[in-house]
């Protein structure tokens, strides 16, 4: 973006209400989790064509949702972030 767009939409947000600005950066954070997702998905499916040639044998629905769910959980056991405001922005 560039500066003038930057300040257009600061002097918009300017004009919101607390609850609203609190709206927009719940939105913003959704936006960024989303790139993320769509970033390490794009990781992971960049690899799968080396996984396949050395053999490695695809993992199933059960074994998947159970790393998923170790994931999640290490996740959760660390302590909050400084920058999050208490949103888990990776809910699925």
């Amino acid at each position: 973006m560039n500066a003038a767009g930057e300040q257009i939409l600061m002097s918009k947000i300017r004009t919101l209400s607390p609850q609203q600005v609190s709206e927009v950066e719940d939105f913003v954070e959704f936006l960024t989790a989303k790139a993320r997702k769509r970033t390490a998905l794009d990781r992971l499916l960049a690899i799968a064509p080396a996984l396949e040639a050395a053999g490695v044998a695809p993992m199933s629905e059960d074994e998947i949702a159970a790393e998923i769910k170790a994931a999640r959980a290490e996740r959760r056991a660390r302590p909050p972030s400084s920058i999050s405001k208490g949103s888990d922005a990776d809910r699925s």
